[in-house]
């Protein structure tokens, strides 16, 4: 009895290993997310309007890329990441922190992206946009 209690417990550690180094792989790996609409937020969350743009949005371990429809685009370099996906860009969440620039001046952004029920939002926060926030929805994530 000792035997298959031991065995079943040797299996469920190594099962929750392997997910676990899933889960980790899968936040250090670069990703594209491309968006058709782009979503402008109040300090409330509420949508104040919105705008028909490609936009993409590209991660790699150590840098950001944000390419807004016919906007410059904008790029820096990841300075903190949270990630906690249970099911890769699916369920979970990651919390990005950079600096950017590429339109003029530089900006200090958190990214939130989040997968509920399958679908991924991507929501920025500057530092120097107080009240504002940008949110798209993931069309497509490579």
């Amino acid at each position: 009895m000792k035997s298959k209690i031991l065995k079943t417990l040797v299996a469920a550690a190594f099962i929750t290993f392997g997910a676990t180094q899933i889960t980790f792989a899968q936040c250090d790996k670069t990703v594209m997310l491309t968006s058709s609409e782009t979503s402008f937020l109040d300090d409330k969350g509420e949508v104040t309007r919105t705008k028909a743009e490609d936009v993409k949005v590209t991660i790699t371990p150590t840098d950001i890329t944000i390419e807004p429809g016919d906007d410059p685009q904008m790029s820096g370099k990841i300075t903190s990441k949270t990630c906690d996906w249970k099911v890769p860009y699916k369920e979970g969440k990651t919390v990005i922190k950079s600096t950017i620039s590429g339109q003029g001046d530089d900006k200090h952004i958190t990214v939130t992206i989040e997968g509920k029920g399958g679908k991924v939002t991507l929501l920025f926060e500057a530092e120097e946009m107080k009240g504002k926030k940008i949110q798209v929805v993931a069309d497509k994530f490579e």
